[in-house]
């Protein structure tokens, strides 16, 4: 497997307002606090998690809306930011994003083609384009002539479908895809989902794809990797994951999904009930955040942070259920 990109110790944090007597004292909210995982070129990287566990800001940390705070990201070996925090323009190039909600993230105001036409302009800003944006349309299965409509005459599918051609317009090799159905009808998600399984075995892609929806990575993902309040959980290959799940946390998660059958109940691990609310991310609990919710608690959870552990065949987990050896390493994966 060759590395395409790699997140070594991320962090990502925000200042959110101030607490004392003279308000100097920083409120932080800990988005994304040591994040360590490598995405393999080719492969579908799933990374779930439920709402505010940090997921989106790592995609956001990737294409350089927000500077680390520490840590690092390398695309291909290559940092993706100079000392003075700025993106190389070559990286930009090669990777792209399609965001949740194709509806705020397409300009009103521009047809489909000014929409497609931008990122070629940037990038090429010598050529001429109606060529490129009637093949970036083919490419997505919609008819040539939508490239002179604007946004408002477009069903949401459409427009998340415009959105993946914009995300391919510079040829990039690696794509974020941020809960790109999930604001979409049922009827229209598997067509969405079949047209980016295509498009990457023909132009040999690699994505990132978020989501809360572990169903839906059974049959999309080569790997899975679970975030709670900021950090990666587990880590393993999807058929293994949902197979041998380990942390409580997944096991949680997935044995809340719904299914139609007895059949489909029976694959499910034993039902893990959770205590209690998910913490704050400005209060986050000392030692495993995860510690008030979990039933396996132990009494070393709320005042040890646990470390990652590799427990054979590619499976990675942070538990106290799985100590870490003697003379043994953390690992990142």
């Amino acid at each position: 497997m060759t590395p395409i990109l790699e997140y070594k110790n991320l962090k990502k944090y925000f200042t959110v307002g101030h607490r004392g007597l003279l308000r100097r004292e920083p409120i932080t909210v800990k988005a994304v606090d040591g994040v360590s995982f490598v995405i393999n070129k080719g492969e579908v990287f799933g990374l779930v998690g439920e709402s505010g566990s940090g997921k989106s800001t790592v995609a956001y940390t990737t294409i350089g809306m927000y500077r680390p705070t520490s840590g690092a990201i390398e695309f291909q070996g290559e940092s993706l930011f100079t000392k003075e925090g700025k993106r190389p323009r070559h990286i930009k190039k090669e990777i792209q994003i399609v965001f949740q909600d194709p509806g705020s993230s397409l300009n009103p105001r521009r047809s489909v083609k000014e929409i497609l036409e931008l990122p070629l302009s940037i990038h090429q800003p010598a050529k001429k384009h109606i060529g490129r944006v009637a093949e970036l349309l083919e490419m997505v299965e919609l008819p040539v002539d939508y490239m002179y409509k604007y946004p408002h005459a477009l069903s949401g599918g459409e427009k998340q479908i415009v959105a993946i051609a914009r995300a391919l317009a510079t040829e990039p090799s690696f794509i974020i895809l941020d809960e790109p159905t999930s604001a979409l009808d049922v009827s229209i998600q598997g067509k969405i989902i079949n047209l980016l399984l295509r498009l990457r075995q023909e132009f040999h892609l690699s994505y990132l794809f978020i989501t809360h929806d572990l169903s839906l990575m059974r049959n999309v993902a080569s790997r899975v990797a679970i975030m709670y309040l900021g950090k990666i959980c587990e880590v393993a290959e999807a058929s293994e994951f949902f197979r041998n799940p380990k942390h409580p946390y997944t096991q949680m998660l997935l044995s809340s999904i719904p299914v139609v059958s007895e059949e489909e109940e029976k694959l499910k691990p034993k039902r893990v009930q959770s205590r209690g609310e998910i913490p704050s991310p400005v209060n986050i609990p000392s030692g495993c955040s995860f510690h008030l919710r979990c039933p396996y608690k132990m009494d070393i959870c709320p005042r040890v942070d646990p470390e990652m552990v590799d427990t054979g065949e590619g499976h990675y987990v942070r538990c106290h259920l799985y100590p870490v050896q003697e003379n043994s390493r953390p690992v990142a994966v």
